[in-house]
């Protein structure tokens, strides 16, 4: 871990110096581009000097001067009297005048040439030419060259050409002094603006990774210990492996704490929570430094044991680990003593991989709960139904994955006239190599894992959708769906089938809950609370099996169920067995008497459906008159119409 935090502390500082180098080039290039902007300004105002200090020379010196006409003698006097200062002092460079045929007529340096280029042709046509060149008496620096046409007459005749050659140097260190105080000035708040910038990076990266530090941390352990979670009990069982590889011994060890659910019953989710924080401590003082201590879930913890070579140092430690935990733990005021059960397989021994050893482990756990000692090492001869158990679970995971669970519909039948008055969702598996499995077959499996929840809001999910798929094709059917205890246990169940209803746009009326007698005598207050806040949103609640269980009359009193089943084992017999027939009209009674309806689970033949009508049964279900089938079945053989059944009389 620290290995990993520190390599990932050095990407951060790599990542920081990667942004600020990165950042330095747009600042250097607005720089170079200022520079450059500042000599392309140095250069237009020389041009301007320039251009204007022709047309002044033009004006003052020159005069009526036509150069095609040639110069007098006097004329050359005056115009080398007036320029010599300005020769003299520097602040003219050359001046010539030619005409416009190039033919040079006057030079204040007393310079003769012949002008001929490009510009001086143009500047002949009457386009004044103005640039900065070099020197063209062989200086270091450059000079503003201006070629001014002269005109003279009405018709703006081009008589000659007069050419300047003016000092650059002055307006270059001028304009250069501007730039260069602008662009310090531009540097240092450039510099500023950068070491916020580079501030405020540090600080958005370094908070970055505190916080992805936290996320991970809180990815990989779990929030009410504190302990390492499933995902990085994974991960260091893996590693683990690895090392059995090269030769290291271990153990990978399960725990689940016995008769946990009694103190969330009788104390409260709160006192629970309080005493597995108080297990985690235990356990972790209990343990080596460098063994890890994970929360897999609910009650269950799994350790990693690395370097352990012999079973009896093994169960040395867990015996001192039950120790631990078996003494009292003070819960407010109540004392509460503690036991657990350990499973442990040894790697390599037990297995190479996560899986095998897990499952080994979860098989020995299990042996630990039957057997006399609560720490059982795996022997392969005590657990093959117990595999067989995970391997189930690990194969409905996947199940619930690929969305291999489907639903069939069973109808209900109002005895009174015959007709479809709802229908059941009993959910199938279509397993990939074993055809499709009825829910016996998987579902005590799901009932003891933590799939229950998943599966449970899949089944709705897909009940309710098929609901609004034969609502628009004009059936209005309710459909049931059966829930567990588990589900009832959840404080959330109520507000997730809210969250369905919502999902699918369906009425609350639309969707009746089956529970079991098991579910509501499990934990009455919470059972209660669960079925009220259902019946609050108008979903009804059915007593399923009812008569199998332990649900008392006073229970069924105070709870606001819509509807009783009688359950199949009192129904297979009415023709027989008048004590079944007795049973089933007390039930009907009851029911009635609570003002829920009664529906009769597996009716079978007309005898049967006969009797429980005259018996004021309220409705039926069962292979008489229907199997369960793909709700497009249903709604294509019988829609609203009434099935056809025999029915003989019988006497209730």
């Amino acid at each position: 871990m620290f290995l990993f935090r520190g390599e990932s502390r050095t990407k951060a500082w790599c990542l920081f110096l990667i942004y600020a180098l990165a950042s330095l080039l747009p600042v250097f290039a607005l720089g170079a581009v200022l520079v450059h902007g500042y000599r392309q300004e140095a250069v237009a105002e020389g041009l301007r000097q320039g251009t204007a200090q022709a047309a002044v020379i033009k004006e003052m010196f020159l005069g009526e001067v036509r150069p095609s006409d040639g110069l007098s003698p006097a004329e050359q006097e005056r115009l080398r009297s007036a320029t010599a200062p300005a020769v003299a002092g520097g602040s003219v460079l050359g001046l010539r005048l030619y005409r416009p045929d190039g033919a040079l007529v006057f030079a204040a340096d007393g310079s003769a040439a012949q002008a001929s280029d490009a510009a001086f042709r143009q500047a002949a046509q009457g386009r004044a030419e103005v640039s900065v060149v070099a020197d063209p008496r062989g200086g270091p620096g450059r000079v503003v060259h201006v070629l001014e046409p002269l005109t003279a007459g009405p018709n703006g005749a081009i008589t000659g050409v007069l050419e300047l050659d003016l000092p650059y140097y002055a307006i270059d260190v001028s304009v250069r002094h501007r730039a260069e105080t602008t662009f310090w000035w531009l540097a240092a708040c450039l510099a500023g603006l950068y070491a916020v910038l580079a501030l405020i990076a540090w600080y958005t990266t370094r908070a970055l990774r505190r916080h992805a530090a936290r996320r991970e941390y809180e990815a990989q352990h779990d929030p009410l210990t504190g302990l390492a979670n499933r995902k990085l009990f994974r991960v260091r069982a893996t590693e683990a492996t690895a090392r059995a590889r090269r030769g290291e011994s271990g153990a990978v060890v399960l725990i689940d704490l016995d008769h946990f659910k009694e103190v969330n019953d009788s104390l409260g989710h709160h006192a629970g929570d309080e005493l597995l924080r108080m297990v985690a401590k235990r356990l972790t003082a209990a343990l080596r430094t460098d063994d890890t201590i994970a929360r897999l879930g609910g009650d269950e913890f799994g350790l990693v044991l690395p370097r352990v070579t012999d079973p009896a140092v093994v169960r040395e430690l867990l015996t001192n680990v039950s120790t631990h935990l078996g003494e009292e733990f003070l819960l407010g005021t109540a004392p509460i003593a503690v036991e657990a059960s350990f499973g442990v397989s040894l790697y390599p021994a037990h297995g190479d991989t996560v899986e095998s050893l897990l499952q080994h482990a979860d098989a020995a756990m299990y042996q630990a709960k039957r057997g006399r000692s609560n720490i059982a090492i795996y022997a392969a001869d005590d657990a093959p139904q117990i595999s067989h158990r995970l391997v189930l679970q690990s194969e409905l995971r996947h199940a619930l994955e690929r969305d291999e669970l489907i639903l069939h519909y069973q109808p209900k039948i109002d005895l009174a006239d015959g007709r479809i008055c709802g229908v059941e969702a009993l959910v199938r598996w279509a397993h990939p190599t074993r055809g499709l499995l009825g829910p016996g077959q998987f579902l005590p499996t799901v009932e003891q894992s933590g799939l229950i929840g998943p599966l449970t809001d899949r089944v709705l999910h897909r009940a309710l959708a098929d609901h609004a798929a034969w609502s628009a094709v004009g059936v209005a059917w309710p459909v049931a769906v059966n829930v567990s205890a588990r589900n009832l246990e959840s404080p959330d169940f109520p507000a997730s089938v809210a969250a369905f209803l919502a999902e699918h746009n369906a009425a609350a009326g639309s969707l009746h809950i089956e529970i079991t007698e098991t579910a509501v005598a499990a934990d009455a207050n919470t059972a209660t609370a669960s079925v009220r806040a259902l019946a609050e949103l108008g979903v009804e609640v059915s007593i399923d099996d009812f008569g199998t269980g332990y649900t008392s009359i006073s229970q069924l009193r105070h709870l606001p169920i819509a509807e009783v089943k009688v359950d199949r084992t009192f129904v297979k017999d009415l023709e027989r067995d008048g004590q079944d027939r007795a049973i089933v009209r007390s039930i009907i009674e009851l029911a009635h008497g609570i003002g829920a309806r009664v529906t009769a689970e597996g009716v079978e033949n007309a005898y049967e459906a006969d009797w429980l009508t005259r018996a004021g049964c309220d409705l039926a279900q069962g292979y008489l008159y229907a199997k369960p089938a793909p709700w497009t079945d249903l709604v294509t053989a019988y829609g609203a119409a009434r099935p056809e059944t025999e029915k003989p009389r019988a006497s209730p």
